[in-house]
């Protein structure tokens, strides 16, 4: 039997996520209905293929039939794929600590908290892309989708012409295979390849709607955001002026990560993209990814870094608390500084965990 809904649905945006599969609860975290583990059960990582065997295609009718039945494991060592035994001890690893928490969100603080995220990562990431999407649910801004998309997807970063430009990995190397076009900075610069013949787009104000269309699709993968801080402009004399990108895409991002920590946390905080920290009395840092925590960790403790080290800080925010007293004492009006950084060959890959996990909140 399908799962009845509530009417007020919001559109799917990311179909791939089962977003559109959840209930809300009275504090707005969300329960999986069956018809989201069916889901999970059409995703070709459990999905039988011509080669699946008898077992496999018995037990995954009987998922798909009563999608919270208990699996014993003489049913997946009856599996004759291991590696499809495999995804499926997964999932239903995955089933259980959902069904044990009760929805989504804590289900994940769990793993938050425990610090044992013992599931892929793509996973994990599909979690964290449904909780996004429902979170987004009243946003209408193509570049707070995109932007939201790094909390999910890896991507690839270029400095081209002055701007830092940012692109989904995956659909670029897809391109790359099927295009015979090479990585993001290649795509770019080589060539005099303009971005309309690469089939890449700058989001912006001209192609908003095209991308919001094409949320349900893998085209909106080729859409790269902006992640520039300033533009320069020169001017007569040899003069540069460098002026605030209003419409840099670090403003959404920040945006995200401000409902991100309100929604499963609770404190409500202000986020703001930063070119520089100019704080004396610097207190508190958190690398949104691996890169930078590495670098903010040397920074702090005022280690001289090569320039190519530096190059990879894409930037900084400054995160406030609207109120003061839900923080831990020693940090009450002071700020926290994140920091997003890119690898040596250019790949971002955002963890919105370190966020939740490293707050300076009473414990």
């Amino acid at each position: 039997m399908k799962t009845q809904l509530p009417d007020n649905m919001p559109p799917v945006a990311w179909p791939g996520s089962g977003q559109h599969l959840l209930q809300p609860d009275a504090r707005g975290w969300h329960r999986p209905t069956d018809d989201y583990w069916r889901r999970w059960l059409s995703r070709p990582e459990l999905a039988p293929v011509d080669e699946s065997c008898a077992a496999e295609r018995r037990l995954h009718e009987r998922l798909l039939a009563e999608p919270r039945r208990p699996v014993a494991g003489a049913e997946l060592d009856a599996l004759a794929d291991r590696d499809v035994a495999d995804n499926y001890g997964h999932f239903l690893r995955l089933r259980e600590a959902v069904s044990g928490a009760g929805t989504l969100e804590a289900a994940y603080l769990g793993w938050v908290r425990s610090r044992r995220f013992d599931l892929p990562p793509l996973f994990m990431d599909l979690v964290v892309q449904a909780i996004v999407a429902r979170l987004l649910a009243d946003q209408d801004t193509a570049q707070v989708w995109r932007a939201a998309e790094l909390l999910f997807r890896p991507q690839r970063v270029a400095i081209v012409e002055g701007r830092v430009l940012c692109g989904d990995q995956q659909g670029l190397d897809q391109m790359q295979q099927h295009g015979g076009l090479g990585d993001l900075g290649r795509l770019l610069r080589e060539g005099g390849v303009a971005l309309s013949e690469a089939q890449m787009r700058v989001l912006d104000e001209t192609n908003a709607d095209r991308y919001l269309a094409d949320r349900c699709h893998d085209d909106r993968h080729r859409h790269l955001l902006d992640l520039t801080h300033a533009l320069a402009q020169t001017l007569s004399h040899g003069l540069v002026l460098q002026m605030d990108n209003a419409r840099s895409g670090l403003r959404s991002l920040a945006r995200v990560l401000e409902l991100w920590v309100g929604h499963l946390l609770g404190p409500q905080v202000s986020i703001r993209p930063e070119a520089r920290v100019e704080d004396p009395a610097w207190r508190w840092h958190i690398g949104l990814d691996a890169q930078a925590s590495a670098l903010l960790d040397a920074l702090y403790q005022g280690q001289t870094l090569p320039e190519e080290n530096l190059r990879r800080l894409i930037s900084l925010f400054r995160l406030d608390f609207d109120d003061p007293s839900v923080v831990q004492a020693d940090m009450r009006g002071r700020p926290v500084y994140l920091g997003l950084a890119m690898d040596s060959e250019g790949r971002l890959r955002l963890k919105p965990q370190n966020l939740l996990l490293n707050l300076p909140l009473p414990a």
